[in-house]
């Protein structure tokens, strides 16, 4: 059994990670930390939990979570950075959920997350955690930075393409829309349910974190410059990820449906549909799947990419998962096999 910490058990993503971890057959769980929630039985907040009424909240003291193999961070960006080298130091393996460690290069982190970086020397030997592009780095990795819930519908979305070879400045245009649980679970006025109910808004058009993510990960899957627009959305429902991604210089002579089956034949956890299928994030919801669909409208120059997931699992808490099953050894589907939920 892995022992496993979890710093920052009370947001959506927290929550979630909790919920898989559980039922994992290949986990104990050791901590559970939160500052506000200090002593509190866990199922007291989640009573979806009740039946692990043995497990309480307790502080995020780095002597506790030195006891453990595992540490998983849920907490807002810029906290595992000043934790993660002391742990690291100990023999603790670390995966970071939130943007600590998902920018390699630290001018460009410290500009969009306006602050200085703790630690930037573990920057480039942290591991980006999306499994489908680098499963072989993770199983050795001791730090794992944990994708964002856009760039890993985005990049999932693109990769075959990518990888097939597009011409320079190719354009790759992301327009995703999220739900409201991506905007965490902190009082934000433009996620309140009258706010987002019957509504559906662009936002942080010019200047979203996510953008700097995403380029440096497609510009690292191919030789060429990458042209990148993304746009993300609100949506009034809760979980998920529905990203529309055109792309444009695809050479014509490739059989996108073969690519992309050949590409994910293999993969757990991505489905490529049927010719003409259309997938939709109900599809998804409250599992760890990304089901994606390609064609190319009207025999058009522009490919259009479909991808859905939900933002809270494939997206962030399973991932994180996926990513320590394989850096133990174990089953990468471990605890991770639950179908999405219908209605």
């Amino acid at each position: 059994m892995i022992s496993v910490g979890i710093v920052g058990g009370t947001g959506y993503t927290g929550a979630e990670l909790l919920r898989i971890l559980v039922s994992h057959p290949g986990v104990s769980l050791h901590a559970v930390t939160s500052r506000s929630e200090a002593g509190r039985p866990v199922a007291d907040l989640y009573p979806n939990l009740a039946s692990r009424e043995d497990l309480v909240f307790v502080e995020p003291d780095p002597a506790g979570l030195k006891q453990c193999e595992c540490v998983f961070f849920a907490a807002p960006n810029g906290t595992a950075m000043h934790m993660v080298p002391e742990l690291m130091e100990a023999g603790v393996r670390v995966v970071d959920m939130a943007a600590d460690f998902r920018i390699k290069d630290v001018a460009t982190w410290e500009y969009w997350y306006k602050q200085t970086h703790a630690c930037p020397g573990l920057l480039q030997s942290a591991v980006y955690g999306l499994t489908e592009l680098n499963r072989e780095q993770i199983r050795t990795a001791r730090l794992v930075a944990n994708p964002g819930c856009y760039p890993t519908a985005v990049i999932l979305g693109v990769l075959p393409l990518l990888e097939q070879g597009l011409p320079e400045h190719a354009q790759v245009i992301a327009d995703a829309k999220s739900g409201v649980s991506g905007a965490g679970r902190s009082p934000n006025v433009p996620a309140l349910f009258s706010e987002a109910g019957e509504n559906f808004r662009a936002y942080n058009v010019s200047a979203h974190r996510h953008w700097p993510e995403i380029k440096q990960e497609l510009q690292g899957i191919t030789s060429t410059s990458v042209n990148l627009t993304f746009t993300p959305h609100l949506t009034p429902m809760v979980r998920g990820i529905f990203a529309t991604l055109y792309v444009s210089g695809v050479d014509r002579t490739l059989d996108l449906h073969s690519t992309y089956q050949q590409r994910f034949a293999r993969e757990n956890f991505v489905e490529v549909l049927g010719e003409g299928a259309l997938p939709e994030t109900k599809h998804v919801r409250g599992s760890n799947y990304c089901r994606l669909s390609v064609q190319r409208p009207y025999d058009g120059e522009i490919v259009v990419v479909l991808s859905v997931i939900d933002n809270l699992v494939k997206g962030a808490a399973g991932q994180a998962v996926q990513n320590m099953n394989i850096m133990f050894g174990l089953d990468e589907s471990l605890g991770l096999l639950q179908s999405g939920l219908f209605p």
